[in-house]
């Protein structure tokens, strides 16, 4: 692992696209922190074709957990609304945790794409942080409700940020596996310092005591290639 480490007592909130174009200084690179899927290189180059320096490092005083409806499950047919796994990583300052991430450079053009992956996300100058419902709805969706139909009330959703729903399953073993082909340190970092809703439950609780069965079960062929780690 790498022994690279970010520390961030007051990030930098990143709006829009202009605001980033602030951080570019004189490099036509921009870094970006992964926490969930982006610990995968392939997941990232689904949507970063051209990263480059692809690394771990860890990062001090972030929490990570299961705490937001996430509408591409929906989109892509692996949510499971009536049993509540419908939800992605987020994360939020806990100045007691830490989570090992990977970090890689992606160019300037690409920040569009980067905007439209992590749209319900707070953008930090660390990396993608918490939102609540009100500050997505009046900085993401302008104040519309119709853009907010769009991403969320066509799926039924009428409150993105919630503590009682649990992780997307396919999306969850994703995750793992990609924790885990980063090495030992990362893959126990990923089991015991991400965790559900609660922020009480771990991964490695919730797996070995209350469903073990994830880990076995293949993605949808719709979605293998993405969701294999």
């Amino acid at each position: 692992m790498s022994n690279s480490m970010l520390n961030e007592a007051e990030p930098k909130e990143l709006r829009d696209e202009s605001d980033f174009e602030v951080i570019f200084s004189d490099s036509d690179y921009i870094s970006v922190s992964g926490f969930g899927s982006l610990l995968s290189v392939r997941s990232a180059r689904g949507t970063f074709p051209e990263l480059i320096n692809f690394r771990v490092a860890r990062l001090n005083g972030f929490r990570r957990f299961f705490g937001h409806v996430a509408p591409i499950f929906f989109e892509r047919g692996i949510a499971k609304p009536e049993t509540k796994e419908i939800s992605s990583l987020c994360s939020e300052p806990c100045e007691e945790e830490n989570i090992i991430i990977t970090v890689f450079e992606i160019k300037k053009s690409e920040i569009p794409a980067f905007i439209q992956r992590e749209i319900e996300f707070r953008f930090l100058a660390v990396l993608c942080s918490r939102f609540t419902d009100e500050e997505f709805f009046q900085v993401r969706c302008k104040g519309n409700k119709d853009i907010l139909f769009h991403h969320y009330g066509r799926h039924n959703i009428d409150k993105i940020w919630r503590d009682d729903i649990l992780p997307c399953r396919v999306y969850l073993r994703h995750c793992v596996l990609a924790a885990k082909n980063l090495g030992e340190i990362a893959y126990n970092n990923f089991l015991d310092h991400t965790f559900l809703g609660d922020r009480r439950t771990t991964v490695r609780e919730y797996l070995t005591r209350y469903d073990s069965g994830i880990m076995e079960e293949e993605p949808p062929e719709s979605v293998k290639f993405r969701y294999e780690g």
